[in-house]
């Protein structure tokens, strides 16, 4: 393949793949408003005593393609950062990185990203990490969305727990359900 047709097939992957993290974020998370998921078993936690809660919101979400490197040059993998302003029970906002690959026109697709999550939920401050799975398999959607172990800062230290994103007429919101250490007194 000459360097022009290279570059063309680049370049005609990248847009697929942003096609399908546009996908991906925005309607089909929608069509299944309750992706799998569970919070982790009580044994996992720390010993302290844990209460249980659930959050819920809106956010907005900014995605931007991020230059190729050495790991993904040539491949059909395409990168692109995260921006998002959660609203609600979760007052935060969060920054990080996805990486899409597939063919999204064909109803075959996957991505991974993860995010730091700083601000105030349910009036306790502080950060956590949120790992994402998503695949797209023959048009068939399923999406995974915890929060990273250990990645718990300030009063959100020991958190743990998953979130289910939907998207309707356009905009996402969020259900969180999470566990956290008692707060000491």
């Amino acid at each position: 393949m000459n360097d022009r047709a290279h570059i063309h097939a680049c370049s005609c992957t990248r847009i697929s793949v942003l096609i399908f993290v546009s996908v991906c974020l925005g309607s089909c998370l929608g069509s299944s408003p309750h992706a799998s998921s569970q919070v982790p078993n009580s044994n996992m936690l720390r010993k302290d005593p844990v209460m249980t809660r659930h959050a819920e919101g809106t956010f907005e979400v900014k995605t931007t393609p991020l230059a190729g490197d050495d790991a993904t040059a040539g491949t059909l993998i395409g990168r692109y950062s995260l921006v998002k302003q959660f609203h609600g029970d979760l007052e935060a906002s969060s920054k990080g990185e996805m990486l899409g690959a597939g063919e999204p026109s064909s109803g075959n697709a996957g991505y991974v990203a993860i995010e730091q999550v700083t601000g105030t939920l349910h009036g306790r401050t502080g950060s956590f990490a949120l790992q994402h799975i998503g695949a797209m398999d023959n048009g068939s959607y399923k999406l995974s969305v915890v929060v990273v172990p250990g990645s718990g800062a300030g009063q959100l230290a020991g958190i743990a727990g998953t979130m289910t994103i939907a998207v309707a007429s356009g905009k996402h919101s969020y259900t969180f359900d999470y566990t956290l250490p008692a707060p000491t007194q």
